[in-house]
């Protein structure tokens, strides 16, 4: 099993206990688990704080490209990052979809 298998896996367990997952639910659960503030988490992404509560509380979407970036960032899977950010953006508009993204 490959680790993107194994990450997306994972996304599917987690969403079976809480719930849908959103890119900005993710973060903050990296966040947190890494005993981290949100000042501290913005500079690593190159936001303001206020930028990531605003990602954290859905209230922003973030793009393909940036969530990219996050994950690299971060130092996690891009292309969960990657699922979640088009998943959010399909969610915002109402699109009745489930996206399930594998590296070409």
């Amino acid at each position: 099993m490959t680790t993107a298998k194994r990450n997306v896996d994972a996304l599917e367990f987690f969403e079976k206990l809480s719930g849908p997952m959103t890119l900005g639910r993710a973060i903050a659960a990296l966040r947190l688990s890494d005993e981290k503030t949100q000042v501290q988490y913005a500079k690593k992404l190159g936001i303001s704080q206020n930028h990531l509560s605003q990602i954290e509380k859905g209230l922003k979407v973030v793009s393909v490209e940036r969530a990219k970036k996050f994950a690299k960032a971060l130092g996690h899977s891009e292309i969960v990052f990657v699922q979640l950010a088009v998943q959010d953006e399909l969610d915002r508009l109402g699109i009745k979809m489930k996206v399930h993204l594998k590296i070409a």
